[in-house]
């Protein structure tokens, strides 16, 4: 779909209505300059299509459809067309922060010309299979954690009744220690 026309507002610049018509509406400019050619000879993709719609923005702010052709005079769903090889690869700043490389394709929609990355499949499985690998460790260890935890607790509550029992041992010691004394001056 291309915009064929776009009429503004003068006072503040608003879009009030659009013209948007087939890709294929219309017939290509002559490539013929006035020295001889100028441009290379390549296939038109233009057929002269009439296929259009035409909006218009109303007081209230709503878009009206004013006009609309659907009759197109080519198929609507084409053969992909070739990518040229300088085409394939994106430049280096596309690629991800793992250095995997994206391959862009471009095919032909309903009289768009679509791009879509593919990454290599077989670095992303393995990605993919790592990351699995890495978040059941991590799991692991988690749990591994917390049996630690919950050990050095018993642990330590433990050794606390422990020292607790040492505690009144010496105490109930010092008590008898003078006791004692007493008994072996007795004696």
């Amino acid at each position: 779909m291309r915009v064929m026309t776009c009429r503004r507002s003068e006072i503040d610049g608003k879009i009030l209505a659009r013209r948007l018509g087939c890709n294929k509406e219309g017939h290509c400019l002559s490539t013929q300059g006035t020295l001889g050619s100028v441009r290379k000879q390549r296939e038109s993709t233009r057929e002269g299509c009439k296929a259009m719609i035409l909006v218009k923005s109303d007081k209230d702010g709503k878009w009206v459809v004013t006009k609309f052709v659907k009759d197109h005079n080519h198929p609507l769903v084409t053969a992909p067309r070739e990518v040229r090889p300088a085409m394939v690869r994106l430049p280096e700043f596309f690629l991800n922060p793992l250095g995997a490389a994206f391959v862009c394709y471009t095919y032909y929609f309903w009289g768009f010309d679509c791009i879509y990355t593919s990454a290599n499949d077989e670095k992303d499985k393995k990605i993919q299979e790592l990351t699995t690998e890495i978040q059941g460790k991590k799991r692991l260890s988690a749990l591994y954690q917390d049996q630690l935890t919950a050990f050095m607790k018993e642990v330590e509550e433990h050794s606390n009744q422990l020292s607790k029992k040492v505690q009144k041992v010496v105490n109930n010691l010092k008590e008898f220690e003078p006791l004692e004394k007493e008994l072996s001056q007795l004696r």
